[in-house]
C-alpha cells in the first residue's frame, strides 16, 4: 500500500507474489499498471498530496512522499506552485500528479502549465505514466 493505494493493483500484485527480483517485480507492476481502469488511477491519486504540499486525508505515509514532493517544498515560488495546482484542479478534478524526482520546482511547474494544455483522455495517459514511474522508485525502496 505504500507503494500504491489503487486496490487493484495491491491485490494483483499480491497475487503474483513471490518476485525473486526487483526487475520482476516491476514488471509484474507494469502490467497491473497497464490493465488499470481510470476509478483505480483514482483510488491512487486520492493518497497523494499537492506537489509542496499535504494532502488533508492522505492515507500515505509522509515519508514515502517526501522524496517526490522535494522539488515543490524548496520552491521559493511556493505562492506560484499552489496557484498551478489549483488551476490543474479546477480543470482536470484531481491532483497534478507528477514524478518529480530530480526536477527542480521551476520544472515541475512548467510541466503543469504544459500539461494544463491536455484535453481529459490525453492527459489521464500522462498519469497513469506518471503515477508508474512514482510506483517504479517506490517498489526499489521497498524491495531492498
Amino acid at each position: 500500500m505504500p507503494c500504491c493505494t489503487s486496490r487493484r493493483w495491491v491485490t494483483e500484485l499480491v497475487a503474483g507474489r513471490p518476485y525473486r527480483t526487483l526487475p520482476a517485480l516491476i514488471a509484474a507492476s507494469d502490467a497491473v499498471m497497464a490493465e488499470l481502469e481510470w476509478v483505480d488511477v483514482g483510488q491512487a491519486l486520492a493518497a497523494y498530496p499537492r506537489i509542496g504540499g499535504q494532502a488533508a486525508h492522505s492515507s500515505m505515509d509522509p515519508s514515502w512522499t517526501r522524496p517526490e514532493l522535494s522539488a515543490g517544498a524548496q520552491a521559493s515560488t511556493a505562492q506560484e506552485l499552489l496557484e498551478v495546482n489549483r488551476a490543474y484542479e479546477r480543470k482536470f478534478g484531481y491532483v497534478f500528479l507528477i514524478c518529480a524526482d530530480g526536477l527542480s520546482a521551476e520544472q515541475v511547474m512548467a510541466a503543469a502549465r504544459q500539461r494544463m494544455a491536455n484535453d481529459a483522455f490525453t492527459e489521464r495517459a500522462v498519469v497513469a505514466q506518471e503515477l508508474r514511474k512514482i510506483v517504479r522508485l517506490r517498489l526499489g525502496d521497498a524491495f531492498y
